[in-house]
């Protein structure tokens, strides 16, 4: 099994890495090398990051595993890889799936970078919020769900988030659904 800690510093573990991703004939082994390597900052990431997903690519739910891991990154550069992903030719806002896949998996799972100090992460919630509720107002309130324990945030976090959970608030046209996420939390 590979380790993302060792594999930073180890260019025998990375070729281990390496080695069991190519050898893996299970998914769980696959995930496995590919969450390392998407957790490091080897070479090698980008590579197997694009093997995996030329051979998954027709695959909806493997390719939102691709999706997600990298959204969970703990790289200093996943919040513009994130944006990146949005990019992507095989992302689509309106998939539910493939928006959870970026989107909640970077706000609920990627504590690192979502609760960036600079509030960044809080900002992209709250675009990414009124977005979605135009679309899919259900995702949209799920999705503003990562703010509901804001109030044990620090002082400096605290006011980053109240402003983006304002924001999404006051934005005109607001669905039913994230309306009473949103007014729950800052009430």
């Amino acid at each position: 099994m590979c380790s993302s800690d060792l594999l930073e510093s180890d260019d025998e573990v990375a070729g281990l890495c390496v080695a069991q991703f190519d050898a893996a004939d299970n998914m769980t082994d696959s995930m496995a090398a590919l969450t390392a390597l998407a957790n490091s900052a080897r070479p090698e990431r980008h590579a197997v990051l694009e093997r995996f997903h030329a051979r998954w690519r027709d695959e909806a739910l493997v390719l939102d595993k691709w999706f997600a891991v990298q959204a969970m990154s703990r790289l200093p550069d996943t919040p513009a890889r994130v944006r990146a992903l949005m990019q992507h030719p095989d992302f689509d806002i309106r998939n539910p799936n493939r928006a959870r896949a970026v989107i909640s998996s970077f706000c609920h799972f990627n504590a690192v970078h979502f609760h960036a100090a600079d509030g960044s992460g809080y900002a992209f919630l709250a675009d990414a919020v009124t977005q979605l509720d135009a679309l899919n107002p259900q995702v949209a309130a799920r999705l503003a769900r990562a703010m509901d324990r804001w109030r044990k945030f620090d002082a400096g976090r605290q006011a980053h988030a109240r402003a983006a959970l304002e924001r999404i608030r006051d934005r005109e046209g607001l669905s039913k659904d994230v309306t009473e996420v949103v007014t729950r939390a800052l009430a």
